[in-house]
């Protein structure tokens, strides 16, 4: 038996209203919305005539908004649910990368435990997708796959995910290109890559093995590339020649990519030209005091290029900051690039939906539509405008018609 459920007073966003000073307001209107099997089925003004004997949950006009996805995430790392530790100093990468290798075998034992923890916060900020990096390496093996693996596992249908088998300590050291093929095989859904001129000294090599392990499992990529300048831009062109060779469009990544903006203005252009042709996705995490640049968004953005924010492995041997918030990532990127005015704001939020936003750059309401998951964050907010800029704390998560349970 099919089970409907009606939401009542359910504030959407549905225009654009122009304010006595000129400016751009946003345009909302109180919804009883029909849900059936958790699909979104009817959405009845709140002032039309309303009566059912379905089961009705009245949500008090608060502002319905698109569940996040956390597209870049490190649930193996995290020290959630242990003691506090603050980061060992290290001089170099090098030294970073040994200290976590003897790090992550300690913890391999309470891998599922720790992710588990991570998960419940991520999903209790609203985000509903998860997009991870696993170690797979020859220190931890598989043992943290197995780990996160449950762990995702745990929570059913109320999140949905992809796992991403990442090389931390260098694709094309010893045995860990075999280790990656039977990551593949053992529940990881994307192929990773690290750094191929800075980690593998050798950036064809390290493409051409990361897309042999693509082609042979039919697998997404999802490279990070922390090498900047002319050398990481290059490492990027030779990827885009790669995927164009192949036939591979829409179905890769590069996380970080801070040399798209090393390097000059009509450099970023062409590449961002030619990253949109082959619909490349760039994840960023929005990193602040890193003396790093970023990637620059806004031209990407405008050019078509997909970006999304995740916020990396928080509270780990890497960093001891971060809270799992996606909203945090809209918020430091709109500060970050004098994102101000209502509509500049409210698009903001397009970076952690996965391009999701209830109204389009003209105003027009195009979410949520009959026939979408019944899945929402919910604020008392005059508009996503306010949500992006205040980022309320105060929210409910439901996932297809049902309020999400931690």
């Amino acid at each position: 038996m099919s089970k409907i459920k009606w939401l009542k007073n359910v504030k959407l966003e549905v225009g654009n209203v122009e304010l006595n000073n000129g400016s751009i307001g946003t345009k909302t209107d109180i919804f009883h919305l029909k849900i059936k099997d958790g699909l979104i089925v009817d959405q009845v003004l709140a002032s039309e005539k309303f009566a059912s004997d379905d089961e009705q949950v009245d949500m008090g006009g608060k502002l319905a908004l698109p569940t996040f996805k956390e597209m870049h995430n490190h649930l193996d790392k995290t020290y959630m649910t242990l003691d506090w530790k603050a980061c060992i100093p290290v001089k170099n990468l090098a030294e970073r990368l040994k200290y976590e290798a003897a790090e992550l075998v300690e913890l391999a034992p309470t891998t599922k435990q720790r992710a588990t923890k991570m998960i419940q916060t991520i999903a209790g900020y609203g985000a509903t997708h998860i997009r991870t990096h696993v170690n797979i390496d020859p220190y931890i093996g598989l043992k943290n796959l197995e780990g996160v693996r449950e762990a995702l596992e745990s929570f059913g249908d109320q999140i949905t995910y992809e796992i991403v088998a990442f090389p931390q300590h260098g694709l094309l050291t010893g045995e860990v290109p075999t280790l990656m093929r039977e990551a593949m095989r053992n529940g990881a859904t994307i192929v990773g890559g690290l750094d191929p001129a800075g980690i593998d000294k050798s950036i064809e090599r390290s493409l051409d093995e990361v897309m042999s392990i693509a082609t042979e499992f039919d697998a997404d990529v999802d490279i990070h590339l922390h090498d900047g300048g002319l050398v990481g831009y290059y490492t990027v062109d030779k990827w885009l020649e790669m995927l164009e060779h192949v036939n591979y469009k829409g179905r890769t990544a590069m996380s970080h990519s801070f040399s798209l903006g090393d390097v000059s203005a009509q450099q970023q252009q062409e590449i961002a030209i030619k990253l949109a042709k082959q619909q490349v996705s760039i994840m960023s995490t929005v990193p602040i005091n890193m003396g790093r640049t970023l990637p620059p968004i806004e031209l990407l953005d405008k050019h078509g290029v997909p970006v999304h924010f995740g916020c990396d492995g928080f509270y780990d041997s890497w960093s001891p900051y971060g809270s799992g918030d996606m909203l945090e990532k809209a918020t430091r990127y709109s500060e970050l690039y004098r994102k101000i005015e209502e509509p500049a704001l409210r698009n903001s939020l397009k970076f952690i939906t996965g391009g999701i936003t209830p109204l389009d750059n003209e105003g027009n309401k195009v979410w949520p539509n009959n026939s979408d998951p019944a899945s929402f964050v919910f604020f008392d907010a005059a508009s996503s405008a306010e949500v992006v800029a205040r980022k309320p704390l105060d929210r409910i998560v439901m996932v297809k018609g049902e309020l999400l349970k931690l």
